[in-house]
C-alpha cells in the first residue's frame, strides 16, 4: 500500500476540505437518486450478467466489473476508467510530472505495471477456472486484491512473480472465498464481504509460507520501510481531498488519486447510462459511494497524526468493507450511512495497523488488512441490527 510522507497537524482548513467533499458528495447523490426514475437503459441491467464463455461482452461486464468489487460497485466503467487513471498516473511519473499523484504500488511506482498483470492474470483465471459455480454472484474477484499483487509487492517484478501470483491466487484464495461465502455466510446471514476478505487474508497466509519453499522466486524484497522517491508530500487541505480519492484503490495496490477519482467517474457514467446495472443492481451506487466519502473523510481525518508520524496508515480498510456492507445491508439508510462511516473509520484503521505489525517481513500486510475487513464486517453489521432504525 502507497506510502506517503505527511507532515503538519490537524487544522480547520483540512477538516472544512474533507467536509466540502462530503457536502458536495452529499448533494450529488440526492440529485443523483432523484434523477434516477427518469435515468435510461442504455446498458444491461446487473440482473443480465453472468458468465458465458461464448459471449465476448461477458468479458466487459463481469471481468472489468470484477475489478471494481473490492468497493462493491461492481461496475465494468468504473473498472475500465480506474485502470486508465492509473495508467495515466504511471506514465506522468515516467515523464517526472508534478500533478502524477502518490506513488502507486505501496510507494514503488515501477511495480505498478506488474501489479496490474498479476491481478489480471489471477482475475482471468479464476473466471476460467471457478465461473461454473456462477449463479446470481459469486466471488471470483478474490485474486484481484489480494495474493497476485501482493506477491509481487514483496518478490519483486516478473513473469515468474506474476505467474505464481495469479496461479496461488485460483488455487488457494477463490476456492476459499466459494467456500466461506456459500458455506458460512449465507447461512448464518453474514455479509459475504466477510467471507472474500477472509478468505484472502487465510489464502494469502498459506500462500506466503509456501512461497519461502518455492526455488524458483527470489528474495523477498524489504518494502515496508520504503517510501516514494521525490520530495514529501505537504500535509495541507489538498493533501486530505487528494488522499481520501487515493484510498479507494488501496486495496487494489494502486494508491493513486488519479485511479480513484477515475474509478467514481466510471461509477456514476454507469449509473447514468443504467441505474440498476452497477452495485449488484440494488439501485443505491450514490449511497454506497457518498458512504465511502464518508468514511474517507472520517478516517484521514480522525489518523491524521498516525499519518503525520508513520507516513502511511490503513484508512482505507473500512471503505473497502464496513462501510459499502453496511449500506447493502440496510438499503442505504441515513443511519447506516453515518455508522458504517463513522465506526468503520475509528475502529478498523488501528486494528488493521496492529495486526500488520506482527506479521513476518516477508508476508504482505495485506494479510492483516484483509483479516480486519472480515472481522470488522461479520462483527458491525449484526450489532447494527440490533438497534432500532437499522432494520435488516
Amino acid at each position: 500500500m502507497a506510502i506517503t510522507i505527511a507532515r503538519a497537524h490537524l487544522g480547520a482548513r483540512h477538516v472544512i476540505a474533507a467536509a466540502a467533499v462530503v457536502g458536495a458528495a452529499t448533494l450529488f447523490a440526492g440529485w443523483l437518486t432523484a434523477l434516477q426514475p427518469a435515468l435510461p437503459s442504455l446498458l444491461p441491467g446487473y440482473s443480465s450478467w453472468g458468465l458465458r464463455y461464448s459471449d465476448p461482452s461477458w468479458y466487459a461486464y463481469w471481468i472489468l466489473g470484477d475489478i471494481t468489487e473490492a468497493t462493491l460497485a461492481k461496475s465494468f466503467l468504473g473498472g475500465l476508467l480506474m485502470i486508465a487513471g492509473a495508467a495515466l498516473a504511471h506514465v506522468a511519473r515516467r515523464r517526472g510530472r508534478r500533478w502524477q499523484g502518490f506513488a502507486m504500488a505501496c510507494g514503488t511506482g515501477e511495480l505498478w505495471p506488474w501489479v496490474l498483470a498479476a491481478a489480471g492474470m489471477g482475475l482471468l483465471a479464476s473466471n476460467l477456472l471457478w465461473g461454473w459455480t456462477l449463479h446470481d454472484w459469486q466471488p471470483t474477484f478474490a485474486p484481484v486484491v489480494s495474493l497476485p499483487p501482493a506477491l509481487v509487492i514483496i518478490y519483486g517484478p516478473g513473469w515468474r512473480v506474476a505467474v505464481t501470483g495469479a496461479i496461488l491466487g485460483v488455487l488457494l484464495v477463490t476456492p476459499l472465498a466459494l467456500i466461506l461465502v456459500n458455506l458460512v455466510c449465507r447461512p448464518l446471514g453474514v455479509s459475504p464481504v466477510a467471507g472474500s476478505t477472509l478468505a484472502m487474508s487465510l489464502g494469502g497466509l498459506a500462500a506466503f509460507w509456501l512461497c519461502r519453499r518455492l526455488p524458483w522466486l527470489p528474495p523477498p524484497r524489504v518494502t515496508r520501510a520504503s517510501h516514494p522517491d521525490g520530495p514529501p508530500a505537504r500535509y495541507g487541505p489538498f493533501w486530505v481531498v487528494r488522499r481520501m480519492l487515493a484510498d479507494f484503490t488501496e486495496a487494489h495496490f494502486y494508491g493513486n488519486e488519479w485511479a480513484g477519482a477515475f474509478l467514481l467517474l466510471g461509477c456514476v457514467l454507469h449509473f447514468l447510462l443504467n441505474p440498476v446495472a452497477p452495485a449488484y443492481g440494488s439501485g443505491l451506487l450514490p449511497q454506497l459511494l457518498l458512504a465511502q466519502l464518508l468514511t474517507a473523510a472520517c478516517g484521514v481525518l480522525l489518523w491524521s497524526r498516525r499519518w503525520a508520524s508513520h507516513g502511511w496508515y490503513p484508512t482505507f480498510v473500512p471503505i473497502v468493507s464496513v462501510a459499502p456492507a453496511t449500506v447493502l445491508a440496510f438499503g442505504g439508510t441515513v443511519p447506516s450511512i453515518v455508522a458504517g462511516a463513522v465506526i468503520g473509520a475509528a475502529v478498523a484503521p488501528p486494528l488493521a495497523a496492529a495486526l500488520a505489525r506482527r506479521l513476518p517481513d516477508d508476508v504482505q500486510p495485506m494479510v492483516a488488512y484483509t483479516a480486519t475487513m472480515a472481522v470488522c464486517t461479520a462483527a458491525l453489521i449484526p450489532l447494527l441490527d440490533l438497534i432500532p432504525g437499522f432494520p435488516s
